[in-house]
């Protein structure tokens, strides 16, 4: 299974889009179309890298627009970047979401004691390439961080890339711990100040920041893929979130091709003239 990305628009502009296309060339929801699973036996999830490490542009699955294209955040007007907080530079890992879940913010979690963020939920891959934005790759996950973001439960997904050399020496958050020295330590501490420079407080989080293992992680993302299949067949309200997509049938947001192009052909390259 593979998958392309189009994109429409000028990187650092709002009107950048990047949509995605499955194998055999047709638009697809990153969101909604892509399987969660790569190989569910042995628990290998797909995901979705939205910034490459060491970037700054706060890119995202646009879950409020048809298909779901990628998109540059915006708050305020204006485009949003991380800024680099020392000693970070930018994202410290490929970061991205796994297709198919969703934190419900009608569920209050019974560790957390907060509600879901609206979003798939995220992950963040520690393997040694540095990926390119809109990459579908296939990850073991190792852990989770449950960070509380203004409130609500937000879970960071600890992975590692299955195509990365040392993948199968990374088989839970023990791992990270002894393989990557200080990996752990930096990412609680890119999450809890990476908001200061934007005037808002220090995050905070569940578990008194510690890190719960492969098996809990696993069951959270679970979880979060139920909550998706209650979306999708409108046993919960989906709010402003957009479930346009094209592969699930059984689905009553599923949409033909020929509406998925209608959807792409609307966001228009636009040219600009100038007069020497």
């Amino acid at each position: 299974m593979s998958f392309t990305v189009e994109e429409r628009g000028r990187p650092n502009t709002q009107d950048y889009r990047v949509f995605f296309k499955n194998s055999e060339g047709k638009y697809i929801s990153p969101f909604h179309d892509i399987p969660i699973y790569a190989n569910e036996a042995q628990d290998i999830f797909h995901a979705v890298v939205e910034v490459p490490r060491w970037t700054n542009a706060k890119m995202e699955i646009a879950t409020k627009d048809p298909l779901n294209p990628l998109k540059q955040d915006v708050k305020k007007g204006n485009l949003r970047y991380v800024a680099n907080v020392f000693p970070h530079k930018g994202y410290i890992w490929n970061y991205g979401a796994i297709p198919q879940t969703w934190e419900d913010p009608n569920h209050k979690d019974s560790d957390t004691g907060c509600c879901g963020d609206n979003d798939p939920i995220d992950i963040c891959d520690i393997g040694n390439k540095v990926c390119s934005r809109g990459d579908v790759i296939k990850v073991k996950v190792l852990g989770t961080l449950a960070l509380i973001d203004e409130g609500e439960t937000d879970w960071k997904v600890i992975v590692i890339n299955t195509e990365d050399p040392e993948a199968a020496s990374f088989n839970n958050i023990d791992d990270v711990r002894q393989l990557k020295p200080g990996y752990l330590e930096a990412t609680v501490d890119w999450f809890k100040r990476y908001k200061v420079p934007d005037g808002k407080p220090e995050n905070q989080f569940a578990f008194n920041g510690e890190f719960k293992n492969r098996d809990f992680a696993i069951k959270t993302v679970k979880s979060t893929h139920e909550f998706w299949k209650s979306l999708m067949s409108m046993k919960t309200n989906a709010g402003e979130l957009n479930c346009m997509n094209t592969t699930v049938s059984d689905s009553p947001f599923c949409c033909s091709a020929t509406d998925a192009d209608t959807v792409v052909e609307s966001v228009i390259d636009k040219w600009f003239y100038y007069e020497n």
